[in-house]
């Protein structure tokens, strides 16, 4: 971290050991400084799906997910091996550092990011996964309100790749209606059914209880790796609630360089930085902080 950044760090780890409750929302930024960079190809994954990057030449590994394929069967077999590397992937580290960071705090966590990684540190009722998640599956109709895990399901498929292709026969399909299973990711199929609803339900009920019903208490809004692809998602969301509830303080950590609004200027930090250094420093400052006490 460097040193200009100090006094900052510290004013926001105060701000999350004086918070009531924290609002945490994730975006890609995140997972790139935890080693899983979706948009580019980082060492890990580009490791995992060599052979489809070299046979299709994907400039990262979310542009495969959304290339159109000849055949499902070449589809899958992309599908297949980026899901089980996202299964068998190590937490990351600021994850980790992140969840320890607010262990002590009522938390809820509003994330754009698809690779599951929130999902390791933070208990399911405590995320609304605003893009879905690679750890499901839908049908591609789709036919019915049901998402399925699919954790054993491509274990068994990437025994069956031939190359980087599944035979069509082991293409996945809904037992419903014998359409085409799809990863539950965000395009123009995505079910928002009752499992995302009632996720959104949850944010939208943890917001109210501790800004509209508690008007008194201290809520952190801590926005970490949101980049400018969809900032009606979490960003413009977060300045509203900011600007509307003077007990609530917005957060912005990112590697890029940008700046709190001004309108939100003294209720609002902008801190600049590797994510992964960022979060490390913070809990290092607030662990000091708890042994001072």
């Amino acid at each position: 971290m460097r040193v200009a950044n100090q006094a900052t760090l510290q004013e926001l780890a105060e701000r999350i050991d004086q918070a009531d409750a924290v609002v945490i929302g994730g975006g890609s930024g995140l997972s790139s400084a935890a080693g899983y960079d979706h948009y580019h190809w980082s060492p890990a994954l580009s490791e995992a799906l060599a052979p489809f990057r070299e046979q299709y030449g994907f400039t990262s590994p979310l542009a495969g997910f959304y290339h159109c394929f000849s055949n499902y069967g070449e589809q899958w077999g992309y599908y297949s091996q980026y899901m089980r590397f996202l299964w068998e992937a190590p937490t990351g580290q600021p994850y980790l550092d992140l969840q320890a960071l607010v262990a002590d705090k009522p938390a809820f966590v509003l994330t754009t990011n698809v690779d599951q990684q929130f999902f390791r540190v933070f208990p399911q009722k405590q995320i609304c996964a605003f893009q879905g998640d690679f750890s499901y599956c839908q049908c591609s109709q789709p036919c019915r309100d049901n998402i399925w895990e699919n954790r054993e399901l491509v274990k068994e498929l990437t025994g069956c790749l031939a190359g980087v292709r599944l035979p069509e026969e082991a293409v996945p399909r809904c037992p419903d209606c014998g359409r085409v299973l799809v990863p539950w990711v965000r395009d123009d199929t995505f079910l928002e059914g009752t499992f995302w609803q009632d996720s959104l339900h949850r944010y939208h009920s943890f917001l109210r209880h501790w800004i509209m019903d508690q008007s008194d208490k201290k809520v952190l809004l801590l926005e970490l790796g949101v980049g400018e692809m969809t900032p009606s998602i979490i960003k413009l969301p977060f300045w509203e609630l900011t600007a509307k509830n003077e007990n609530v303080f917005y957060a912005c950590l990112n590697r890029e360089a940008s700046h709190s609004p001004e309108h939100l200027r003294g209720r609002s930090l902008y801190l600049q930085g590797d994510l992964a250094e960022t979060l490390a420093a913070l809990r290092q400052a607030r662990s000091i902080a708890a042994n001072i006490k």
